[in-house]
């Protein structure tokens, strides 16, 4: 019988929230700038954005130009470093007006600009219900929790962990430590939940397992956190030391 679960780290992006698409957060920022554009030209800018990964939550860039380099290694440590990298990654697609860069990337971090899947809220209620405690675990270089407090998920989670406050970035085990550690729970007790294999598998060298999930659109995942419920829920169910 396996370890029974007594908490359950999330990644953030991906995994309990999923960005806006590409198109939707070109056309928003156009429009507050007053700028208009037919559909066809922001779709084709909006592509050719997320392609080069300037948007925060889409694709990683193909190519990160050598300038950009060292901010897109800290981007997830420091604020600034997160800023000009995709500030920068923006403007070296072409973007034609560089003064709404910064605009494109404070609005991936406003909460219209995310929504959570569809299961996401009674994953926790479930999980809240069974004792089992919960938290955010993400490689990020600004605050999500005004975006996972606008959407209601904020109150369902135990605590929430960050790389640019922690000092280091998933899958260093350090940061899987310092979550346990801070929810009270012992590794093997505890389960991770992320979309990314490199950066969530992090915890398993010190023995948390691990559930992946497909980071798709909102409408293409109605139920992506079943299987993982079932697995953290039996144990509970079996066992009263993970009440």
């Amino acid at each position: 019988m396996s370890e029974p679960v007594h908490a359950v780290l999330f990644d953030f992006s991906g995994t309990l929230m999923r960005a806006e698409p590409a198109e939707r957060w070109v056309a928003a920022v156009l429009a507050e700038a007053g700028v208009a554009l037919p559909e066809e030209q922001i779709r084709s800018w909006a592509l050719r954005l997320e392609d080069a990964g300037g948007l925060p939550g889409g694709r990683a860039p193909g190519h990160v130009p050598d300038r950009l380099r060292v901010a897109w290694e800290h981007r997830d440590l420091d604020p600034v470093a997160h800023r000009a990298a995709y500030t920068g990654l923006i403007t070296h697609a072409g973007w034609p007006w560089p003064e709404l860069a910064d605009a494109l990337h404070r609005r991936s971090t406003r909460p219209q600009a995310w929504a959570p899947y569809p299961d996401t809220l009674r994953t926790l209620t479930a999980l809240a219900e069974c004792g089992i405690r919960t938290a955010v675990i993400s490689n990020i270089g600004w605050d999500p929790r005004p975006v996972l407090d606008a959407h209601g998920v904020a109150g369902h989670l135990d605590d929430v962990l960050l790389s640019y406050e922690e000092g280091c970035c998933k899958p260093d085990p350090a940061l899987f430590t310092a979550a346990c550690a801070r929810l009270g729970v012992l590794p093997r007790h505890t389960l991770m939940v992320g979309d990314n294999r490199t950066a969530d598998g992090g915890g398993e060298v010190v023995g948390i397992r691990t559930f992946y999930v497909d980071p798709l659109s909102i409408q293409d995942r109605p139920r992506g956190f079943a299987p993982m419920l079932g697995e953290a829920l039996r144990p509970a169910r079996l066992s009263s030391e993970s009440i």
